[in-house]
């Protein structure tokens, strides 16, 4: 009578998983929040070559940028949106929130992924105050990366709040972009800016019932850039199971604006299968 052979369980584990392939890694997206001051540093230079190395630094997916300028007088008519793109070989998208001496003043993004849509909103102000905006942007890996890439679109808003006393403009712009992405409550997305809010307030209080702050139960301080004290400048995403924070930090950059710009590592999970 034959004996049956029995494998070592290692061999058999090894040859189930080599039938099987290694699972896929959830995509990585490394995103910059950053008030760059129509490119003014502190030493009152408008230098946008330093923002530039600034952002290619740490090498970004996605940067959500604010007090951008385009054509603006006082920044020598520059399209900065554009000339920060060209300076660190990124995509831009720009968002108009006013005129402002012969040109635009807004908010912009630059990004190394693929920008299916683009759209700026107005957002809700008080007579007498700077009008503000969101520049909302759907994003998407490059068709020609991994099919578990190519299929993971988020969408990204990037912002800039009122910065009067009062909560009463930043409390209205909350509700008013909570209630446009809870009609699409399963898609992923990110909010990022200066919001003018430090944790806490009230603001980040309303924007928590929908999102969840990169870093959440810490605090980054962003301004002053000289010596840092208060944190205004954040990520958002949302919803909280489909994101995973890997790494928050505040660069150490005092002199290119008037904000440290806010760094967040972050995976992007898939859909929770339905039992």
């Amino acid at each position: 009578m034959k004996r049956a052979r029995f494998f070592p369980i290692a061999l058999v584990l090894f040859l189930v998983l080599s039938a099987v392939g290694p699972s896929a890694a959830p995509p990585r997206v490394v995103v910059l929040s950053y008030n760059i001051r129509h490119g003014e540093g502190m030493d009152k230079q408008i230098r946008l070559d330093r923002i530039a190395a600034v952002i290619r630094s740490v090498s970004p997916d996605v940067v959500a940028l604010q007090e951008v300028d385009c054509k603006a007088q006082r920044s020598g008519g520059v399209d900065q949106a554009g000339e920060l793109a060209r300076l660190t070989g990124m995509r831009a998208a720009f968002g108009r929130t006013m005129d402002f001496q012969g040109g635009q003043y807004g908010n912009a993004v630059l990004t190394r992924l693929t920008i299916a849509t683009s759209a700026t909103r107005a957002l809700p102000f008080s007579k007498g105050r700077e009008p503000r905006a969101v520049l909302m942007v759907d994003l998407a890996w490059p068709t020609s990366g991994p099919a578990e890439q190519a299929s993971a679109a988020f969408s990204l808003f990037a912002t800039h709040f009122d910065f009067t006393p009062d909560d009463k403009d930043r409390l209205a712009a909350s509700f008013v972009i909570s209630r446009w992405v809870a009609e699409n409550s399963d898609h992923p997305t990110l909010m990022a800016g200066d919001l003018n809010s430090t944790p806490g307030s009230v603001t980040l209080l309303a924007l928590g019932s929908l999102w969840q702050a990169a870093g959440a139960g810490r605090i980054f301080p962003t301004v002053p850039s000289g010596r840092p004290r208060n944190q205004i400048d954040y990520v958002l995403l949302r919803p909280a199971a489909r994101w995973k924070v890997v790494e928050v930090r505040v660069l150490d950059e005092p002199m290119a604006s008037d904000h440290r710009p806010i760094l967040a590592v972050l995976e992007l999970l898939p859909p929770r299968k339905e039992p």
